[in-house]
C-alpha cells in the first residue's frame, strides 16, 4: 500500500477505534497514529492466529487495523490507569 493509503486507513481505522472503546476521537493526528500502529499490530496479531493480515484497501484490512486499534487503546487505557 501507497503512505497515502496507509495514512487514510489508519485515520479511518483509529477514529473508529477510539470512538468504540473511549467514546470520543482522540483527534485526527493521534487518530492516524493509533491506527497505523494498529494495523501493524492486527497485521501481527492475525497471522499470528493463521488469518491474513492487511492486504490493501479493504474492508478486511480496515477490519484488522481496527481491531490491532482497539487493542492498543485498551492496552493504553489499562497502562495508564495504573500509572496514576
Amino acid at each position: 500500500m501507497s503512505l497515502l493509503a496507509w495514512i487514510v486507513l489508519g485515520l479511518i481505522a483509529g477514529f473508529i477505534a477510539s470512538k468504540m472503546v473511549s467514546g470520543t476521537g482522540q483527534g485526527a493526528v493521534m487518530d492516524i497514529l493509533l491506527g497505523v500502529v494498529g494495523a501493524v499490530i492486527g497485521g501481527w496479531l492475525f497471522n499470528t492466529f493463521g488469518m491474513a493480515g492487511v492486504g490493501g484497501f479493504n474492508l478486511y484490512s480496515l477490519f484488522v487495523a481496527v481491531v490491532g486499534a482497539i487493542v492498543l487503546l485498551v492496552a493504553y487505557h489499562a497502562v495508564s490507569r495504573g500509572v496514576r
